[in-house]
């Protein structure tokens, strides 16, 4: 159930980011398309993310933890990629919107899984 609830948590946290940041983009039309975005989504941070974040481990530190943005905004193009060969509708139009989205994707999907308690940290809020 966790699983199914931070893919939700995805899903409105890529929404949000689709509306607020300027190049990111949704022409999908069809809701089950970007929930199946929101479930590449979740799979990329499941298994991508953290080894990029192990190989990186040195620049992160030199960086104070920035370098981890950056990580994030390629992970957002491996995902407009793989939207595009999947026909599914999201798009990002370059590395600076990728950057802003990750930012808030980041934001809201930190403040939501607090919320509805799908957190992967040892201490919940709720």
């Amino acid at each position: 159930m966790d699983k199914v609830l931070q893919i939700l948590v995805n899903a409105a946290a890529l929404w949000v980011a689709v509306v607020i940041v300027p190049g990111l983009g949704w022409s999908g039309g069809e809701w089950w398309k970007f929930l199946l975005v929101a479930v590449v989504f979740s799979l990329i941070n499941s298994y991508i993310k953290p080894i990029l974040r192990i190989i990186t481990i040195p620049i992160s530190i030199l960086t104070l933890g920035l370098f981890l943005l950056v990580i994030n905004a390629l992970l957002l193009l491996l995902l407009s990629a793989i939207s595009k060969e999947l026909h599914l509708g999201f798009t990002v139009d370059g590395f600076v919107a990728a950057l802003l989205g990750s930012i808030v994707i980041s934001i809201v999907g930190w403040v939501l899984s607090m919320v509805v308690g799908a957190s992967r940290m040892p201490g919940r809020l709720l």
